[in-house]
């Protein structure tokens, strides 16, 4: 940032207003389909992104470093080897001294809090790439997904398995969207309430339920991910027990014919969900996968 201009910053869903994530999501729809056409826009010629990364991923990676290079900028990945974000620095020394260098910020941290405070002290707008709270740039590429297959957002959609990052960000997303949504967990694995009062206070909130048979009756479109989470590998015999015993895995059993399914990835195929179900045209996980670079390029050339 060249001026005393506040940065926009993306570290929750929420963010956005809700007029603001409809352009975000139309605007990654105009460059899906010039990209498609074989067109690229140097948008964000010239600028560089920054990339914070303390936990790895494939795909936030590389939709990231390729929508800036198809928008016509540069990205740098800062891994754990790379920067010390908070240990060896404060993490507000760490935003103002990359504030210094680039032109966008994207961090994929473990706390919630380092991205807030790096969007609080850096002076170039800051995207939360995932935190353990959230990953509002997964439900940017889920609520695209979801527009492309039905046209608009009038669709059933009933989340199956663990009220975790990926799920709270969607539940305030699929709320904004007024998304017809029904979330099915173990009671002990719920979303938090306070995620539900929020949902509630934007717009549609989803029901809720821990019979993940009654969730997905007339859905046509059940969303899961992992049970157990990046960092919680301790809790993992304990939560495939409860959640194998509670019937929350996605399969053809649980599903009607014609109901389509999603996954954030990366799957751990027959855990929460079956080979067959991933491998069937039933799967839209790979046009979610690939919308990830979309959407993400729509919500950097809107904050830029």
């Amino acid at each position: 940032m060249t001026d005393d201009t506040e940065p926009r910053n993306f570290v929750d869903i929420d963010d956005l207003t809700t007029e603001e994530l409809h352009a975000v999501l139309t605007r990654a729809t105009d460059l899906k389909e010039r990209e498609h056409r074989g067109k690229h826009h140097p948008l964000l010629s010239g600028q560089t992104l920054g990339m914070i990364f303390e936990k790895p991923s494939t795909r936030t990676r590389v939709s990231f470093e390729t929508g800036m290079t198809q928008l016509g900028g540069h990205a740098i990945f800062l891994g754990p080897d790379d920067i010390h974000l908070g240990h060896g620095e404060p993490v507000k020394d760490t935003a103002r001294a990359l504030s210094r260098y680039v032109d966008l910020l994207m961090a994929r941290v473990f706390d919630h809090a380092d991205v807030q405070e790096l969007a609080e002290y850096a002076t170039v707008p800051v995207v939360n790439g995932l935190t353990d709270d959230a990953h509002p740039c997964q439900t940017l590429a889920d609520l695209l997904t979801i527009r492309e297959r039905f046209g608009d957002f009038e669709a059933d959609v009933a989340w199956i398995g663990d009220g975790n990052n990926v799920a709270q960000s969607f539940v305030l997303g699929a709320a904004m969207v007024d998304l017809d949504l029904t979330v099915a967990t173990p009671p002990e694995y719920a979303i938090d309430d306070a995620v539900l009062d929020r949902a509630a206070e934007l717009g549609t909130p989803p029901e809720v339920t821990t019979d993940p048979e009654a969730a997905v009756e007339g859905a046509d479109i059940v969303y899961t991910d992992v049970w157990v989470s990046m960092g919680q590998e301790d809790q993992r015999a304990e939560k495939l027990e409860r959640f194998q015993r509670g019937g929350f895995q996605v399969s053809d059993d649980l599903l009607d014919p014609d109901t389509q399914v999603m996954h954030c990835l990366p799957a751990h195929r027959g855990e929460e969900i079956t080979d067959e179900v991933m491998e069937s045209d039933r799967a839209l996980v790979w046009d979610q996968a690939e919308n990830r670079l979309h959407a993400q390029k729509g919500l950097m050339t809107w904050l830029d």
